[in-house]
This record gives structure tokens, sequence and C-alpha cells, in this order.
């Protein structure tokens, strides 16, 4: 188990916020929440599914903390409309491998290319593949640079809030012998 630095603004997943991350939707749900504040029927809308599966999945994320009800609003038909927005908490969550259910599939990896898919491929704008022969001391420094790249560009992103929005995904995975 990798060592979390207690000084670094990423912390340990509760087990209730682990759940919450465990399935594709949720974890979508999440990143266009923290783009747009959306409602109910905007996200099913959105992700192509029921409006009563995503009230469930938002009921979930609200639970563990991940969104928050924004300002009742004015709909374009007059309706009040209750949006949701992300709280930002999911960004700074340190998830230990070993605590993962992986049996259903792997619901970040899930979310990613559910998202790539419906972006299409002229989206990438940047890809890097590589193969490295890496101890497990290694895999831990490697993982360390490039999150804490990361967490800089988290940490000062409401002030590139006006440009164009980039997901990403960084997993190193070994490769079959």
């Amino acid at each position: 188990m990798a060592e979390i630095d207690p000084d670094a603004k990423r912390r340990p997943a509760s087990v209730k916020e682990l759940k919450a991350m465990s399935h594709p939707l949720r974890v979508r749900i999440i990143r266009l929440c923290g783009d747009h504040e959306l409602t109910n029927k905007q996200l099913a809308d959105r992700l192509g599914v029921d409006p009563g599966t995503v009230y469930y999945h938002v009921r979930q994320l609200v639970d563990a903390g991940f969104l928050e009800p924004a300002e009742v609003r004015t709909g374009e038909s007059g309706a009040l409309e209750k949006p949701y927005r992300s709280t930002g908490r999911s960004w700074w969550l340190s998830v230990q491998l070993e605590d993962l259910d992986t049996s259903q599939g792997f619901a970040p990896v899930e979310a990613f290319q559910q998202e790539l898919a419906e972006a299409g491929p002229a989206s990438i704008a940047s890809y890097a593949r590589f193969a490295l022969h890496l101890s497990p001391e290694d895999v831990a420094e490697l993982d360390r640079r490039i999150v804490a790249v990361i967490d800089e560009y988290v940490e000062t992103d409401t002030e590139r809030a006006h440009l164009p929005s980039h997901g990403g995904i960084f997993l190193l995975h070994r490769t079959p012998d």
C-alpha cells in the first residue's frame, strides 16, 4: 500500500465515497456538474438515461457529499428547476486500489471511455502511449510526480473556467507477461 503524504491536499476516500464512485454514471454526473449546474432532467437528456435513474444516482452523490443543490431557478418553460453542482470533493480523493471492488468493472475507466466515445476522436488534444519496466518504487514515484502536476492544474482550474474543458485519465497497468 502506497503511503499518503500528510501534507498533500489529497485524502483517503471513505467507504461511503468509494461506494458512491463505484458506478460509471455517477462518475459522469460528477464531472458534468463540475462544468455546469444541471437538473436531473438535463443530466438524463445528456446521458441518454431515464430521469428516475439519474435521480437515484444524484441522491447517492448528494448523500456522499459530491454534489450539492444549486439555487432554484426558473426554466425556459417557466417551471422551477432544481439544479445540482459538484462540490469538488471527488478531485482530492486518494483511492487505494486494494480498496476497490472491480468485480463489476472499473467505474472511472468506463466513464472515461463513455465520455471519449461521446466526444469523438477529433476531441483528443494529446495522447501518449508507453511501456516501461518499473519497480514498485518506480511506480509510486511516477504516480506521485504525475499526480502532483495534475493537482497543480486542478488547484488553479477556476482561473481558466472561461477556456474549453478537457478531461483525461492517468492509468498505469501491468502488461501481461
